[in-house]
């Protein structure tokens, strides 16, 4: 009982106090801007979750797809899309302005590099101005695209509350904006988005319980960290830690080589020890989104601050050298068999940038294609996932996936393997093949191959 001659009263909920209630009761709506391999999986889990979910992309053709329940994304699996199709509860659209019904936006767009390897944050600018003009009070505003230490308070504050201010709104009190990096691997199927541990920072002790809440809804595992720059240099550090252990592999590879010895059973052989060592392998360069690119904006913001990261530049330099160190190889091993490549019918056997999945971002097939044709080579390829060249920021060729038919590798001078897609018949390809160039050592799980196979 309250005692009012104390001068108790009743506390009144605060804005904070009524999201968490409309997340608890499943009230709260969602908006996802960008329905691509980081804003589809999230948006999937959301409504999973129970909550009503509104998907915004500017691609309209993948927003008519969402609507038939069509596949884009195809390790993401066709029953997501058919459940979002056939739910009242997910709302695909192109209008911007439906985002007002939103208690949460989460921002899952692109973050590229620019011509000089510095941060290209256009797209987190507009859909950050495109969500500060839906604020209202109790909204959140989460950031999950990966970007330097900063990116929120720096870029995305200021957007919000420009508009804030000026309707009587105050981060922390009125709205909220936090940072959670996505963390999706297409094509694994040991972790999902839900049980994929999910980190949480805000800019202000309220704005990261507000986005804990949301994500807890959602997310097996929630991991609350002090801060949003907290949140965004443990995504980059997750990255450049793999970029950094596949650079050394990567150039270890060939001074191994040179001594005879098999990198491959190297890294087996040293993975047996049980503590103090993980395993890491060589390929033809990096892909994705993440690994090539994000390292990279670590780089760009040390150096505002007096830092030289050399480390991490000289492991771009040596993932960055990979394709032309394969093209090289296969150059090589051709004029070993006395033919030049130039005017070798040179079949590519993967264009995506890891196995089994349909994703070609950063991939280096592109490069090493781009190459291979800058030395005259008659290039072709085949990928079960992907069956044709599709349109990209630096490359774009009029190819298509071609027929694995023990006539077309009989054609071939050469077989470069960039991707080691489960779905190849690698038995085939070393009974026909007259030259393998293997990037991937998927050729050693195939004994008694006719062709000559060259590891690189």
């Amino acid at each position: 009982m309250i005692d009012r001659d104390k001068g108790d009263a009743p506390r009144m909920p605060s804005v904070l106090d009524e999201f968490r209630g409309r997340v608890a009761r499943r009230e709260a709506t969602v908006g996802v801007v960008g329905l691509g391999y980081v804003g589809l999986p999230i948006a999937g889990a959301m409504h999973d979750a129970g909550f009503e979910v509104i998907g915004f992309d500017v691609d309209a053709k993948k927003i008519e797809q969402l609507r038939r329940g069509e596949a884009y994304l195809r390790h993401a699996g066709e029953d997501l899309f058919r459940v979002l199709a056939g739910s009242g509860r997910f709302r695909p659209t192109t209008d911007p302005s439906l985002l007002s019904k939103a208690d949460a936006i989460l921002l899952c767009v692109p973050t590229p590099l620019g011509p000089h390897k510095e941060p290209d944050l256009s797209f987190v600018e507009r859909s950050t101005a495109m969500a500060a003009g839906t604020l209202r009070r109790g909204q959140l505003i989460v950031l999950e695209s990966t970007s330097y230490p900063g990116t929120t308070r720096e870029v995305c504050l200021p957007i919000i509350e420009q508009i804030g201010r000026s309707r009587g709104l105050h981060v922390g009190k009125d709205w909220f904006l936090a940072f959670s990096p996505e963390r999706e691997d297409p094509g694994r199927t040991s972790h999902t988005t839900r049980t994929t541990p999910r980190l949480v920072g805000g800019i202000d002790q309220a704005s990261g319980e507000a986005a804990e809440e949301l994500y807890r809804a959602a997310i097996d595992h929630v991991v609350a960290v002090s801060s949003a720059e907290v949140a965004e240099a443990a995504k980059l550090l997750e990255n450049i830690y793999r970029a950094v252990n596949i650079a050394l592999v990567n150039e270890l590879k060939p001074v191994l080589a040179s001594m005879g010895i098999d990198i491959w059973e190297v890294i087996a052989s040293a993975a047996t020890k049980p503590y103090g060592f993980a395993p890491f392998y060589p390929g033809p360069g990096l892909g994705g989104h993440c690994i090539p690119i994000d390292p990279f904006y670590l780089t760009w913001k040390a150096r505002e601050f007096g830092h030289a990261t050399r480390f991490i530049e000289l492991a771009g330099e040596i993932n960055a050298s990979m394709p032309g160190r394969v093209v090289a190889a296969t150059a090589e091993a051709l004029n070993d068999m006395g033919k030049p490549l130039h005017g070798a019918d040179v079949l590519v056997l993967g264009l995506a940038y890891k196995k089994n999945v349909d994703d070609v971002r950063e991939t280096p097939a592109a490069e090493i294609i781009r190459e291979l044709l800058g030395r005259h080579a008659r290039v072709s390829y085949h990928d079960p996932h992907v069956a044709e060249f599709p349109m990209m920021r630096k490359y774009h060729f009029p190819l298509r996936s071609e027929s694995l038919t023990p006539e077309r590798l009989e054609q071939s001078d050469v077989v470069v393997i960039v991707t080691d897609h489960d779905g190849v018949d690698y038995d085939l390809v070393g009974s026909h093949a007259k030259l393998i160039v293997d990037t991937r050592n998927v050729m050693a799980k195939t004994p008694g191959a006719k062709a000559k196979v060259v590891k690189a």
